[in-house]
């Protein structure tokens, strides 16, 4: 029997709700409904879900504001924004704040619950991390850039679940400047392998990050793409091989990536390396390879 999975539907219009809690509960979800955004928040701090969906447009405050404050309370959670509004410029927003995936309305109900699944699968492949801890009470909104992002040293490294014995941590595989570690589609639990590169040190069984001995907190794309790049080497990652990647599928799929899809890697990349204080032109771990992709850093 699978094991319980919890979803917090955070959506004003009662149909598109109704639709949603509906596909969800389908797919296995314990799931729980809020027609605010502070009731969205409340419920997430209350039931420490696997995914949230929500809308841009709420009767009180916007989605982008209740996507910074569910990221401080749970950086471990999937955030998928469905909403109508199409323009770049809010899908790269809400990328940039922490959503994982960006929908527009109206949406297909097998589309969505396809992305669910995979994120699902990934979840299960790694193991999940629990909440960030206590958090302060909920307040009345802030000013919309007044929520400082999260870096290096802001928080202790997640728990290991399943490893909490202080000998059992995997061993520490350097990257390879020659070629990639093997990694399959999914991140593997049964033989994990941390990776180090350059002060960096990328546990996949603690789902932890941390730059000369500073823990780092990512959400669930950006700990992918980051674990997927290193274990790759030099080898060159596409836009489209990491979109397909970040979809649950195989790096040679030949599935259709959208520019839309793209511009998600390059948002999610861009998180990464502001989070790790990473930089373009002289990079410590993730390197451009203009008009191609992505790839680890040589080793310095």
């Amino acid at each position: 029997m699978d094991e319980r999975r919890i979803a917090v539907v955070v959506e004003d219009d009662a149909d598109i709700r109704v639709l949603l809690a509906a596909v969800l509960a389908q797919s296995g979800f314990e799931v729980h409904v809020a027609k605010t955004g502070w009731e969205g928040v409340a419920l997430v701090q209350a039931h420490a879900p696997d995914l949230v969906t929500l809308d841009v447009g709420l009767p009180d405050i916007d989605g982008f504001e209740v996507v910074r404050r569910v990221r401080l309370r749970n950086m471990d959670v999937h955030i998928v924004v469905l909403t109508a509004r199409s323009d770049e410029i809010d899908a790269v927003q809400a990328l940039e704040i922490g959503a994982d995936l960006y929908m527009t309305k109206p949406f297909r109900p097998r589309e969505l619950r396809a992305h669910v699944e995979a994120m699902m699968r990934r979840r299960k492949k790694r193991g999940s991390a629990p909440p960030l801890g206590p958090v302060p009470p909920l307040e009345p909104v802030s000013p919309l850039n007044s929520v400082s992002p999260l870096g290096p040293g802001s928080s202790p490294s997640f728990p290991a679940p399943g490893f909490s014995s202080p000998g059992s941590a995997p061993p520490v595989v350097p990257v390879s400047p020659l070629g990639p570690v093997p990694l399959p589609d999914t991140i593997p639990v049964d033989q994990p392998q941390m990776l180090e590169l350059n002060g960096l040190v990328l546990n996949p069984c603690e789902y932890s990050v941390s730059v000369d001995g500073a823990a780092v907190v990512l959400t669930p794309s950006e700990f992918l793409l980051l674990h997927v790049l290193l274990a790759g080497g030099r080898l060159v990652r596409s836009k489209a091989d990491l979109a397909r990647f970040l979809r649950g599928e195989s790096f040679d799929s030949g599935t259709l990536v959208m520019p839309a899809d793209e511009r998600a890697v390059e948002v999610h990349v861009g998180n990464l390396r502001r989070k790790l204080g990473d930089r373009t032109r002289e990079p410590r771990w993730i390197e451009t390879v203009r008009g191609v992709g992505y790839r680890a850093a040589p080793v310095h």
